[in-house]
């Protein structure tokens, strides 16, 4: 995580990352990904492409990119990229 987190040069910002290695956050979000693709190529356990906007700990808006087609979110991630997320926000108001 530090690597990743290095190499998109958050710094002393407020973005942490963290890691799920048994992927207890990524099941309690409902957010793993049953596709067969990934297993098959050795990506066990994977989350799918979510943003959450949470206040206070309750979760306001839930973003996934998926589709059929790309079920990994990682040909269009759109819905959980920042424009989307704020215009979600917004309309959460």
């Amino acid at each position: 995580m530090l690597a990743w987190a290095k190499n998109q040069k958050i710094g002393l910002s407020m973005v942490k990352f963290y890691g799920d290695p048994a992927a207890d956050l990524t099941k309690a979000l409902e957010m793993e990904m049953t596709h067969p693709g990934p297993p098959s190529d050795g990506i066990i356990g994977r989350c799918k492409r979510h943003a959450i906007y949470a206040v206070d700990g309750e979760i306001r808006v839930v973003n996934v990119s998926e589709s059929e087609e790309d079920p990994a979110g990682d040909k269009d991630p759109s819905a959980t990229l920042a424009d989307s997320m704020i215009e979600a926000i917004k309309t959460s108001l």
